[in-house]
């Protein structure tokens, strides 16, 4: 079931123009809500590597 190069074309446009483009806020929000993720996720991971390390040195007897 080919169809036309120009046929595709003219969907993609109808297609593109159903979609709902988020503002220029809404993608900065995002952005931030990313960022503030990002942080709380590596200050999270770094706590639970720190807390490991400890305690695999505390109980190999490691210094």
């Amino acid at each position: 079931m080919a169809t036309s190069p120009f046929k595709f074309l003219q969907e993609v446009r109808s297609e593109t123009t159903k979609v709902t483009w988020p503002t220029r806020r809404e993608v900065t929000i995002t952005t931030i809500m990313v960022f503030v993720m990002v942080a709380l996720a590596s200050i999270f991971f770094f706590a639970a590597d720190q807390i490991i390390r400890y305690l695999i040195t505390l109980v190999l007897g490691i210094h």
